[in-house]
C-alpha cells in the first residue's frame, strides 16, 4: 500500500509536459512508430566545390538585372574565381524549362532552370562532353522566400538537370556552401567572408545606381541610343575596376562624365510608371516579363524600377521587426527567428548599423555618378501604412511592401501609374495584387494601378491592358504639367 501511495505522489509531481511526453511515447510504442528511424529528407549536394578544384571549375550565376549580373561577374573574377554570368532568360529558356521541369511550376522556375539547361546544351555544341561539363562547371544561387513553388527550385534544378542528361551537375546554395567544410572534411572553395560579401554588395549597389540613371535619362534623350551606348561604356569601366580590384572613385567620376554629356529634353511630358511585384518578375529585363521596361519606354513613359537594395533593406527590417516582437518574451524560444543564445540588443545594433552602412554606400556611389535626389524606401513608413491592410507578419514574396508602395505612390504622388507584375499563379504576389490591392484602389480611386501576370505567352493581351491604363497615366501627367505651368 505504501508503495502504491508513493507512486501516485510521484505521478502528481510530473509536469503537464512530462505527462504529455509519456502519453506520446506510449502511443508511438503501441503503433510501432518508436521502431522507425526518424530522419528528415534532404537534397544532398552531389559533389562539393573544394579549394583544389577552384582553378578548373567555372561558376555560373544569374537572376538579377543585366547590369548587375555583368558587374557581379567582374567582382567574382577579382576574387580569383572562374565565373560566367548567364544571359537574361528568353523564351527559348522557357521552352527548355517546360520540357525538363515539373508541371505546374511558376514562371521564374521555368525561365531560370531552362536558361541553365540551354546554356549547357550550348556547351555541348561547342564540343564539350557531358562528363566534362559536370566535372568543371557548377551553379551558385541563393534561396527563395519559400512559401511558393519557387521555394523548391533548387530541387527543381536538380530534377531538370537529371532529365536533361546532366545528373550530378552541382547546384549550390549560399546556405549549403557554408557547411561544406564540415560535411566533406575538405576546405570549401567559396570563401563566404567579409571580402566576398563586400565585393558582391559593391556590384549590386553599382548596378542599382546605373539602372536608376539609365531609366531617368533614356526617355528624354535627344539622340536615340546615346544613353545605352554610354551605359555600356560605364559598365565596362566598372567591370574592369572590379576585376582588377582598383579604387572605384576615379571610375565613378568617369562614368558621371560619360552620362552628363548625353543631351536630353526635360520638357517632354511623360508619365512616370513604377514597376513593383514579385522580385524576379520585376527585376528581369527580358521575355520573363515581356520586356516590360522597354515596352513602356517605347510607348512614351518614364519607368521607375525597384533597386535590389530595397529587398536587402526589407530583410534587415524583417530581422529588426522579429527581434523587437520577441524581445519581451519571458523565455527565449529556439525557433527560426528565436532569440535563444542571442543578445537581442547586440543584434538590433548590428541590424541598425547594416542598414545605415548600406544606405551610406548607395548614396556615396549615387552622388559620385550623378544620381541626385534619389531616395531609398523608408521600410518603417512602408510597414506602417501597409499594416492596416496587410499584416506585417506575412512574409511571402515582397510581403507588405507591395501594398505600402502602392499607397505611398498615390498619397505622395510619386508616380502616375503603378504596375504590379508577377508570374502566373504566384501565390504570395497574386494574393496581394488581386486581393488586397482591390481594396486599396477603392479607398484611393485616383490610383492608376494595373496587376499583370506573366506566363511567357499572351504578350499582345498584356500590352493591350498596359496601353489602356497608360493612356490614363499620360492624361494625369499632362494635367500635372499644366498645373505646374499655371502656378508659375
Amino acid at each position: 500500500m505504501a508503495i502504491l501511495k508513493n507512486k501516485e505522489k510521484s505521478e502528481e509531481l510530473l509536469s503537464l509536459e512530462d505527462n504529455l511526453l509519456n502519453f506520446q511515447k506510449k502511443q508511438e510504442k503501441a503503433l510501432g512508430l518508436d521502431l522507425l528511424k526518424k530522419t528528415h529528407w534532404f537534397d544532398p549536394v552531389c559533389r562539393p566545390f573544394l579549394t583544389k578544384d577552384k582553378s578548373t571549375t567555372t561558376i555560373f550565376f544569374g537572376g538579377l538585372s543585366v547590369a548587375q549580373d555583368y558587374l557581379l561577374e567582374g567582382a567574382l573574377i577579382g576574387l580569383g574565381y572562374r565565373v560566367r554570368h548567364l544571359e537574361c532568360p528568353d523564351n527559348e529558356s522557357l521552352r527548355y524549362g517546360k520540357e525538363f521541369g515539373n508541371r505546374g511550376q511558376c514562371n521564374p522556375t521555368y525561365y531560370t532552370v531552362g536558361n541553365l539547361i540551354k546554356h549547357l546544351y550550348h556547351l555541348l555544341d561547342e564540343g564539350k562532353t557531358k562528363e566534362e561539363i559536370i566535372r568543371n562547371y557548377l551553379l551558385v544561387t541563393s534561396d527563395s522566400c519559400g512559401p511558393c513553388r519557387f521555394g523548391t527550385y533548387v530541387t527543381e534544378y536538380r530534377k531538370a538537370l537529371r532529365d536533361a542528361g546532366f545528373d550530378g551537375f552541382r547546384v549550390l546554395l549560399f546556405q549549403q556552401t557554408t557547411g561544406l567544410k564540415q560535411a566533406t572534411g575538405g576546405e570549401s572553395a567559396l570563401k563566404l567572408d567579409t571580402t566576398f560579401f563586400l565585393s558582391i554588395l559593391k556590384a549590386i549597389l553599382l548596378g542599382d545606381v546605373l539602372n536608376a540613371l539609365a531609366y531617368r535619362i533614356r526617355p528624354y534623350e535627344l539622340a536615340k541610343g546615346s544613353t545605352d551606348a554610354a551605359l555600356e561604356r560605364c559598365k565596362q569601366y566598372l567591370y574592369d575596376a572590379l576585376c582588377k580590384r582598383k579604387r572605384l572613385g576615379p571610375v565613378l567620376i568617369r562614368c558621371r562624365t560619360e552620362l552628363q554629356v548625353i543631351q536630353v529634353d526635360r520638357t517632354k511630358v511623360k508619365p512616370k510608371v513604377s514597376i513593383i511585384g514579385e522580385f524576379w518578375a520585376m527585376t528581369t529585363e527580358g521575355d520573363g516579363n515581356y520586356q516590360l521596361q522597354q515596352f513602356l519606354e517605347r510607348e512614351g513613359a518614364e519607368v521607375e524600377v525597384q533597386p535590389v537594395l530595397a529587398w536587402i533593406l526589407f530583410l534587415i527590417w524583417s530581422g529588426r521587426y522579429d527581434t523587437l516582437r520577441r524581445i519581451d518574451l519571458r523565455e527565449a524560444d529556439s525557433g527560426k527567428h528565436g532569440l535563444q543564445g542571442i543578445n537581442p540588443f547586440i543584434r538590433l545594433r548590428k541590424l541598425w548599423l547594416a542598414d545605415h552602412i548600406l544606405r551610406f554606400m548607395f548614396q556615396m556611389y549615387a552622388k559620385a555618378m550623378g544620381l541626385n535626389d534619389y531616395h531609398l524606401p523608408d521600410m518603417e513608413e512602408i510597414a506602417e501604412v501597409a499594416h492596416e491592410h496587410y499584416n506585417n507578419h506575412l512574409r511571402g514574396g515582397e510581403g507588405h511592401m507591395e501594398v505600402g508602395k502602392l499607397i505611398l505612390n498615390v498619397v505622395k504622388r510619386k508616380v502616375n501609374m503603378t504596375i504590379s507584375v508577377k508570374p502566373f499563379g504566384c501565390l504570395p504576389s497574386s494574393g496581394v495584387s488581386d486581393g488586397i490591392q482591390s481594396l486599396i484602389t477603392e479607398k484611393y480611386p485616383e490610383a492608376i494601378f494595373l496587376p499583370i501576370e506573366t506566363t511567357g505567352d499572351g504578350a499582345i493581351n498584356v500590352y493591350s491592358r498596359v496601353l489602356m491604363m497608360l493612356f490614363k497615366a499620360k492624361q494625369a501627367a499632362q494635367r500635372e504639367f499644366d498645373e505646374a505651368l499655371s502656378e508659375k
